[in-house]
């Protein structure tokens, strides 16, 4: 940037936003945009994404549009934005009365509305986009954006029309934002976009302050127990994330009959039920969550102290990205995985259900087995996430805080043959457990 955009951006910051300086990666993206380049941030979570779009907002000439799947959190983003006096900004969504969406259209035509919030659903329709066409369009930005790649965790066939999109919009500069993502999702993301140079400002996946930890259980009952201790003994608000609606339902059961505060939350709940238990935990009224993976994007309380996940994920994209919902307020925070090796059949069935491509079905075997070594492996965890991520950290080798890493593993026979079975191969362990569960294998 010009030394004027510097004092542009530094005078904004103090003033609108109430801050002193940003932060190195904010800086970077910031500058990308400004520049003009298109630019795919990848940002870990709590570390101020939105002021990526909002900033320069301010200083480009035209709407900043603002695709995101996070309709719960449109209302409070738009309301933050104009209640806090930083931008004119409304929402249009499936949420909105006909009145309410009449309003924020017209709103749009006029010309009104410097932010504009929609869904990737909203953005595929004919009616929309010529409405959009007959704006000045600064800025498009994709929010959790690794949901356009069918190679990433999260993968919503909504997002796929967006190129289509922006194509019909004249092709405007764009800002994709995701906490995570893979070199396959980052080249997937460019291509989904059309956008083969868009610039990738990555500013790594480390946060220090989370504490991660795997504890061995042998079956079900000392998992529970085990559960019930961690709950008590750590203090704040928490989340605890299970494979399937009745292991919710049965874990709620068990630590609301031992006395704790706990609420539930997935995706076969009425949504009222489903919002009015949100809301009892993001207002401190219950201490602890548990629930699926329903409970999962655009969640943002800061003071979570832990999350624990009773069951191994079906890769570490995803457990990255729910256990990163601790401690995003900077402050020290726990994430806990609870390995019962029974419990890999379940990801392993999810698998053998999938109707995916042969290719995509392959990588997401590759991707559980990866999810599995880091369950069974003695080495530190962060440097495990760090190798898997691609993320390399000058100087890093371990991060002295991780279990491992506090207490190195004893080899010995039985932990010898459980970190050999990291290197099966994922359909020899099926095969295998198969054989022990007493299932013919042809």
């Amino acid at each position: 940037m010009t030394t004027q955009l510097d004092k542009q951006v530094d005078r904004l910051l103090r003033k609108v936003f109430g801050i002193d300086a940003l932060r190195d990666g904010q800086r970077r993206v910031i500058d990308s945009v400004l520049a003009g380049r298109d630019t795919l941030a990848v940002m870990p979570t709590g570390s101020g994404k939105s002021l990526c779009y909002q900033l320069p907002a301010q200083l480009m000439k035209g709407m900043t549009l603002v695709v995101s799947p996070l309709i719960s959190l449109m209302k409070d983003q738009a309301e933050r934005l104009e209640e806090g006096g930083i931008a004119s900004a409304t929402q249009v969504n499936s949420s909105l009365s006909r009145a309410d969406e009449l309003e924020a259209l017209e709103a749009i035509e006029n010309a009104g509305k410097d932010v504009v919030f929609c869904t990737p659903e909203r953005l595929a329709t004919a009616e929309f986009q010529a409405l959009l066409q007959q704006q000045e369009i600064a800025l498009v930005v994709i929010d959790e954006a690794h949901c356009i790649s069918q190679w990433g965790h999260d993968f919503r066939p909504a997002f796929l029309a967006i190129g289509a999109a922006l194509e019909a919009l004249g092709k405007p500069q764009v800002l994709a934002l995701t906490a995570t993502a893979t070199d396959d999702v980052i080249a997937d993301i460019r291509a989904q976009l059309a956008r083969p140079r868009m610039r990738v400002v990555n500013t790594g996946i480390y946060r220090p302050n989370l504490q991660y930890r795997v504890r061995q259980v042998t079956n079900p009952d000392e998992k529970n127990d085990v559960l019930l201790e961690l709950v008590r003994n750590t203090r704040g608000v928490g989340i605890i994330y299970a494979a399937t609606v009745k292991a919710v339902k049965e874990t709620h059961a068990l630590l609301a009959e031992a006395g704790e505060s706990v609420t539930l939350y997935h995706g076969r709940l009425k949504a009222a039920e489903r919002s009015e238990n949100q809301n009892l935990f993001m207002n401190g009224e219950r201490r602890v969550m548990v629930a699926t993976n329903a409970f999962g994007m655009g969640i943002d309380k800061t003071d979570t102290r832990f999350v624990i996940h009773l069951q191994v994920p079906g890769n570490l994209e995803a457990y990255y990205q729910e256990s990163g919902r601790a401690g995003r307020d900077g402050e020290d925070a726990e994430c806990t995985l609870l390995y019962y090796h029974d419990d890999t059949r379940l990801q392993k069935f999810f698998l053998m259900k999938s109707k995916a491509p042969d290719e995509k079905h392959e990588l997401d075997r590759e991707k559980l087995e990866r999810m599995i070594n880091y369950a069974q492996s003695g080495f530190c965890r962060w440097k495990l996430l760090l190798d898997y991520f691609g993320d390399p950290v000058p100087g890093f080798e371990k991060c002295c805080r991780c279990d491992n890493c506090e207490s190195p593993p004893v080899i010995s026979g039985d932990h010898f043959e459980q970190q050999e079975l990291g290197h099966l191969g994922l359909a020899e362990v099926v095969v295998r457990d198969q054989h022990q569960a007493g299932v013919a294998v042809g």
